[in-house]
């Protein structure tokens, strides 16, 4: 009976040290991941503490180096021994191929692995990924912002010699809203695929008034040069100034509203925005949220004598008792004259000003700050690309 009752305390008392050990645990994990990965659109940090046969065990999945061994040395001084099953991607389930290059016009970026979740972004013929892990016919990938999401299909795999390779070559890219390549020289031959603006391929050749090109994945086909331009002419030409800005985002009037959409397919708001930069050879971040942390600050009191056009407007919701940081939800661009243009049902013009046809009272009432990315190129967020179209990481 003694004995009994002495296991039956045992196992109470193992089981209160389990449970402070794994709220001890949770707290190292809620400190790690605030310190190493405060966004978790461009870092993995999902990790969780668990028992087994009276080990503490961490299991789950990260990206950053410094997290992972923060981690690992936190729980060791918390617990003693400690299981570790945290897996630090990239590891050997992508192999030495950990790069690639998209071959498709447009390829979507979900939040998990099913093409019934959400569309995060999407990324752009030509453009490189770091490949972070795989299941079935899905990649986890990473984009040159840093975007973290997943791709099903429209990935041609590479090891980083084999991308560098790749990334020297000369490029043509795609300057018209929507084109075609050809399987010959001529818009009669048969059809290889679609293209959008800002799609890059390689140059293989010209022939008459077509560049002979290549995808990522080897198919050849002809585009018209009128589509195009040879990327080194391309980058040299475009000049970041208000009035080109306003001008190429323009080009995008009418095009719906698509949540996630970075193409002229269709554009959510900070779609556009980055769109927009990048046909002017620049990187932005991704989501409103995050390019309200770049560049440098021009007005937050709705003084917009203070813009010029191509200066960044933000919207949302400001710091109340209820909220105590400011939300940024929505992002235009400023073309002059208290007018933006921005993504919303569609690409469309609005206005601050109330006397003006074009007034938008919801976007006014919601309006919070200004930013400009103009002279900030190769700041924080702010990335060119480089003349060999090589993204920077």
């Amino acid at each position: 009976m003694r004995k009994t009752i002495s296991l039956f305390l045992f196992r109470i008392f193992s089981t209160l040290c389990f449970m402070a050990q794994q709220s001890s645990m949770q707290h190292i994990i809620g400190q790690v991941r605030e310190k190493h990965v405060p966004d978790s659109r461009k870092e993995i940090f999902d990790v969780v503490a668990s028992q087994h046969s009276g080990t503490i065990v961490l299991s789950g999945e990260t990206t950053s180096k410094a997290a992972y061994r923060e981690m690992l040395v936190k729980a060791g001084e918390t617990a003693g021994f400690v299981k570790n099953d945290i897996r630090l991607l990239p590891d050997g389930v992508v192999g030495e191929k950990c790069w690639g290059v998209v071959y498709n016009s447009v390829e979507k970026l979900y939040s998990v692995s099913s093409h019934g979740c959400e569309i995060l972004s999407e990324v752009l013929l030509g453009m490189p990924v770091r490949l972070l892990d795989k299941t079935g016919g899905w990649r986890r990938v990473q984009t040159p912002d840093g975007y973290i999401g997943w791709v099903s299909g429209g990935i041609k795999t590479m090891t980083e010699a084999e991308l560098r390779e790749y990334n020297q070559k000369e490029k043509v890219v795609v300057t018209v809203l929507y084109a075609f390549s050809y399987e010959k020289a001529d818009v009669k031959s048969q059809t290889i695929s679609d293209l959008v603006i800002g799609d890059m391929l390689v140059l293989k050749g010209m022939k008459d008034s077509f560049y002979r090109v290549m995808y990522p994945d080897g198919r050849e086909a002809y585009i018209r040069k009128s589509d195009s331009e040879e990327v080194k002419k391309w980058l040299v030409d475009k000049e970041l100034t208000p009035e080109s800005i306003v001008r190429t985002a323009q080009q995008f009037m009418g095009i719906p509203y698509v949540w996630g959409g970075v193409s002229s397919n269709g554009l959510d708001c900070s779609g556009l925005v980055k769109l927009v930069y990048f046909l002017h050879g620049v990187i932005l971040q991704r989501d409103a949220s995050q390019q309200v942390l770049t560049g440098e600050p021009v007005d937050d009191k709705g003084n917009f004598a203070s813009l010029q056009p191509g200066d960044l407007l933000f919207f949302g919701t400001g710091v109340t008792k209820e909220s105590p940081k400011k939300r940024v939800v929505h992002v235009a661009i400023y073309i002059g004259n208290r007018r933006f243009i921005h993504a919303s049902d569609y690409v469309q013009v609005g206005s601050f000003d109330p006397a003006d046809m074009l007034y938008d009272e919801h976007n006014a009432g919601r309006y919070l700050c200004s930013r400009t990315m103009i002279g900030g190129v190769n700041t924080a967020g702010i990335e060119e690309i480089p003349d060999n179209a090589f993204y920077k990481w």
